[in-house]
Formats: C-alpha cells, sequence, structure tokens
C-alpha cells in the first residue's frame, strides 16, 4: 500500500529524530522507524474498525426505534441501505481484519459518545442524504459512501483525532496518510472481496532486494546515517556562497538521502530520484527548497556521473 514516496518521508521523519536527538545507537532509530511504519499499519485497522463500528451503531439504532411506545411508519420499516453497504459488511465478516482486529484488541465500548457524534453528523450531511434516497444503490455507490466519510468526515472529525492524540504520537502524524491509504483500498476493492480475501500488505515484497521496502527503508536509513559526513563535505564543496550550518536542516537531510539512494540502488533512475526529493522538499522544508534542493542536486548528480559515482544497472536508467 504504502508507494516508495511514502517510505522515503518515514526515512526522513526517522533520520530528523535520529540526529536531532544527538542518538548514536543507529540500530535504536532503525528500532523507531520501523515502529513508526507498524503503527501506521495499526492506525490503518483502527479507521476500517472505526467505520464498522459506524455501521454497528446504525444496526443498533435501527433496532432501538423499532422498540419505542409508539414507532413510526418509518421506525418499523427503516431504510437499511447504509447498515447493508457492502463495504462495511464484507470489512467487518473479512477473517483477517478480525484476527488484526483481535491483535490491536480494538474495542469501542467505551468510546459509544463518539460513534454517535459522528454518526449523527453523517446523517446531516447531503451526501448521505442523497445515499440513502436513491432508487438503488450500487456497489459503487457504497464505495463513494464510504470514500467520503474517510475524505470529508475524518479530516473534519477533532474528535476522533483527539482520541488517536492520546494512543499514540505515531497516530497523530499518519492520521492523513492513513485516510488516504484507506481511500485507496476501498477504490480498488472488487465485489470478489469477501471474508477469506487477505487485506493489503503495508509493505511490497519482491525476490529482487533493491524492490522489497522493508530492505529499501533499512538500507536507505542506514547509508545516509553511515555516509552522513562524507555526504556533508561534499554538499558543502558544492554551496559555497553558504554555510552549510545556515542551510535548513530538511535541506541538508533531503540532500544526504537523494545521494545516498543515487549511489546506493542501482535500478532507480537518476530522474526519479531527483523528482522525488525535489517535491519531497517543498511539503517538509522551507519554501525556497525546491529551487535550492534542484540547483545543488543536478550540479552534483552532474559532478558525480562524471567522477563515475553514480552506476546503474538498465539501460538508459543514468540518463532516465
Amino acid at each position: 500500500m504504502l508507494s516508495r514516496r511514502h517510505l522515503r518521508v518515514k526515512v526522513l521523519q526517522a533520520l530528523y529524530a535520529y540526529f536531532q536527538s544527538g542518538n548514536s545507537r543507529m540500530d535504536q532509530g532503525e528500532k523507531q522507524l520501523l515502529l513508526s511504519i507498524n503503527k501506521l499499519y495499526e492506525l490503518f485497522i483502527y479507521q476500517l474498525s472505526f467505520l464498522v463500528e459506524v455501521g454497528r451503531f446504525a444496526e443498533f439504532r435501527i433496532e432501538e426505534n423499532k422498540t419505542k411506545h409508539l414507532p413510526t411508519e418509518e421506525d418499523i420499516n427503516p431504510n437499511m441501505r447504509f447498515v447493508q453497504n457492502k463495504v462495511l459488511t464484507e470489512i467487518a465478516n473479512n477473517k483477517d481484519f478480525q484476527k488484526k482486529e483481535a491483535l490491536y484488541k480494538i474495542n469501542w465500548s467505551e468510546d459509544r459518545e463518539m460513534i454517535r457524534k459522528f454518526y449523527v453528523l453523517m446523517r446531516e450531511s447531503e451526501t448521505y442524504e442523497k445515499y440513502m434516497t436513491k432508487s438503488s444503490a450500487s456497489f459503487d455507490d457504497d464505495k463513494r459512501m464510504i470514500i467520503f466519510l474517510v475524505e470529508e468526515m475524518f479530516a473534519s472529525f477533532d474528535l476522533l483525532q483527539s482520541f488517536y492524540e492520546e494512543k499514540s504520537i505515531f497516530f497523530v502524524d499518519d492520521y492523513h496518510l492513513v485516510s488516504y491509504l484507506i481511500m485507496k483500498f476501498i477504490k480498488f476493492m472488487d465485489k470478489r472481496f469477501d471474508a477469506t480475501t487477505a487485506l493489503p500488505d503495508l509493505l511490497k515484497t519482491e525476490q529482487d532486494d533493491e524492490n522489497e521496502d522493508l530492505d529499501f527503508v533499512k538500507i536507505l536509513f542506514q547509508e545516509t546515517i553511515l555516509r552522513s559526513e562524507e555526504w556533508g563535505k561534499i554538499i558543502a564543496a558544492s554551496t559555497s556562497n553558504w554555510e552549510l550550518e545556515r542551510i535548513a536542516v530538511m535541506d541538508v537531510l533531503i540532500l544526504k538521502m537523494a545521494l545516498t539512494e543515487l549511489t546506493v540502488f542501482r535500478s532507480i533512475p537518476v530522474k526519479v530520484t531527483m523528482n522525488e526529493y525535489i517535491d519531497i522538499s517543498k511539503y517538509f522544508s522551507t519554501a525556497r527548497s525546491k529551487v535550492f534542493v534542484n540547483g545543488i542536486l543536478d550540479k552534483l548528480i552532474a559532478d558525480m556521473k562524471k567522477e563515475g559515482k553514480i552506476q546503474k544497472t538498465g539501460r538508459g536508467l543514468l540518463d532516465n
């Protein structure tokens, strides 16, 4: 599920924490990096579980309304469309989901009020009203309804974000990323998904080590630390108009990671590496970082190509 962009960002965050803490134990830094990735998956399961619980609460309300002293026609013959939403019911019945929900000991029994408030806000939305009043609803309609909850309501529901703040600092950092992953998961979910379907893995695994996500993360983290001093000197020599100490810390880390990737991962095209770190600099450093990182990387890549320090395997990779 995680793209290489997400993995690079995770490594960047871990490197920043490692160097800022003054920690000299690389193994501890790596342990924190892997923990942050594992916590991201835990939050993914938590958010799926929250959606399922909202569906269960809706069903509970329907059953509760039937027991009124003077039930209305709507209470007696309720609209079951949301309760029977195929996305929610298939996830709820999925054995892999149930296993992971139990593994993380997820239980919403003490958070019924938060579930209720989310349910009320959902019912007040125009999207929910349109969904419930359509003459019929397809599987795609079911998916669009759940994607709306994740994309729009998760982003603005402060109670849920506060709930996760108390659970784990990692949950706070990854809240919006997990929303993106859930939307991606639901978007590509098809009608064959059932109780026996395995949930998607967070990391890609392939026989080729350079295409195996866990190895990519570990090697990028380790090699950037091991070669940090070497890269620092090269960056300093290429920024003669700047004192290295005055360059944004994130810019320096981004450049060091890019140099590691350029020289260690032979199957990743040069242009891919360059574009990835330029884009990352836009979101994780200063307003001027994109131009700065672009200029320095362009110069360093040209110099390192001449010196034979960038060796790529595969036709055209050096120039691509």
